[in-house]
């Protein structure tokens, strides 16, 4: 997974901390003009949810 979904005081308490992936076409996320992105959770649905509330998960070794 790419990302870490924090969440807000309204957000379904299922979805917090939950690990989520962008999705994608031609290779680039799926952005809205208002700064929402399109992400799938590792239960398979897709959703669109405030951009600035995901941390990107980091793979170094």
């Amino acid at each position: 997974m790419e990302y870490i979904y924090l969440g807000d005081k309204n957000t379904d308490q299922t979805l917090r901390k939950q690990a989520c992936s962008a999705v994608r076409r031609a290779g680039k996320c799926i952005r809205g003009k208002n700064g929402s992105m399109l992400v799938v959770f590792e239960d398979g649905k897709e959703r669109i949810i405030v951009g600035r509330l995901l941390r990107k998960i980091n793979h170094t070794q």
